[in-house]
């Protein structure tokens, strides 16, 4: 409880956007150092994507003439399941501990308790991806660090983090939140997914970068709405928690 005090404390210091901020890193900063202590979602991500890389890999060694054919599926497969294992513990750890209550009571914009979850989120996915992706050249032989494909795993990556930490929150009080929570958002997902696979598929495949902006640019329109609709909704959700 002590730690979600210091989100509360930092408000009182100022006012503005730079209290706000500092309500936003109090809270990020708070997940990561659980985090880095507890070892329980990056541990449980990153194996989960290197493991089923492999599994992956073995299971298409010598059955596609091409693994570029493959490999954006698998990728963007990989980030969608892995993601989810992560989820789910932005809110439900505060709940397994007790502290959801103190976190919500502090002198701390709703939305800023949101932001500082999705910062210790995006962390937490981009320390998967920093190893998913070598494992896939590996085994795959296929250079996924081309700039248009880590455009669009940023941009997927933002957009599937925003809306996950808004599920989450939402799910935080279900008994079942770990079943409830990837029935409710892989549906919601499904435009971002689609547009990560079309783009790595047409990078990959050297059609031209045109093909790709299309897909980018609806990845960046889901992004712009998911935290336009994050706002709007993150003090109704708590106001029932």
């Amino acid at each position: 409880m002590a730690e979600h005090s210091e989100a509360g404390r930092v408000t009182r210091k100022g006012g503005g956007l730079a209290a706000y901020l500092r309500g936003v890193w109090a809270v990020a900063e708070k997940d990561v150092r659980t985090e880095f202590r507890a070892k329980e979602v990056v541990g449980t991500m990153a194996a989960f994507s290197v493991l089923a890389a492999v599994v992956f890999g073995l299971a298409f060694d010598l059955r596609v003439p091409r693994p570029e054919l493959v490999v954006p599926g698998i990728l963007w497969v990989i980030i969608l399941f892995g993601g989810v294992l992560g989820l789910h513990r932005s809110f439900g750890s505060e709940l397994d501990r007790g502290t959801l209550t103190g976190l919500l009571l502090a002198p701390v914009e709703r939305s800023a308790i949101y932001l500082g979850k999705v910062a210790a989120n995006l962390l937490y996915f981009l320390i998967m991806e920093a190893l998913l992706v070598p494992v896939l050249l590996i085994l795959f032989d296929v250079n996924l660090l081309k700039p248009l494909v880590l455009l669009a795993l940023a941009l997927g990556t933002v957009g599937y983090v925003g809306a996950g930490t808004l599920f989450a929150a939402l799910t935080a009080q279900n008994r079942a939140r770990e079943t409830l929570l990837p029935v409710l958002l892989l549906p919601v997902l499904a435009p971002l997914f689609i547009s990560g696979v079309g783009v790595t598929a047409v990078v990959l495949d050297g059609r031209g970068n045109a093909e790709a902006w299309p897909w980018l640019g609806i990845m960046g329109l889901y992004d712009a709405l998911v935290y336009a609709i994050a706002f709007l909704l993150v003090d109704v959700i708590w106001e029932r928690t």
